[in-house]
């Protein structure tokens, strides 16, 4: 119970408490996704081209990913391969907040679409940071 109460002031507190930390990473996903299909959906909008997004929500986490497996053996806190990583992962999340302006300054989708997808952006990567604050520090945990 102390990890729910903890909860609003720091998500890494939920270490100990896996389960709690998986439902509330679940509900926040669950709550960003249906920000972007709230974009893509209603009857003013109906355009599916900020879909397109989730690609960018599937590959944040693999720069990270191969970067943690190439530099698993070293004990520097840093090296060049994890530094790349985060360029990488900064381009990306960039990129998915800037598909959605771009696609409304074309006029494809509507600016309330837009405003829509962005807070379902700022979710989804939200959640996608605190799965690796929650759970990306065991040494149990591996890819």
């Amino acid at each position: 119970m102390s990890c729910l109460l903890s909860l609003p002031w720091r998500l890494s507190s939920l270490l100990p408490c896996s389960s709690t930390a998986l439902v509330v990473l679940s509900f926040s996903g669950a709550i960003g996704l249906t920000f972007l299909m709230l974009g893509c959906a209603l009857e003013g909008y109906g355009v599916y081209w900020p879909l397109f997004v989730l690609l960018f929500h599937v590959i944040s986490p693999i720069p990270h990913f191969i970067a943690k497996r190439v530099t698993e053996d070293s004990d520097a806190s840093s090296s060049a391969c994890q530094e790349l990583a985060y360029f990488f992962t900064t381009g990306i999340v960039v990129s998915a907040f800037g598909l959605p302006v771009i696609l409304a300054r074309v006029s494809v989708i509507k600016w309330g679409a837009c405003g829509l997808v962005l807070a379902g952006n700022a979710v989804i990567f939200i959640t996608i940071q605190g799965f690796f604050l929650a759970f990306g520090r065991g040494d149990d945990f591996s890819w």
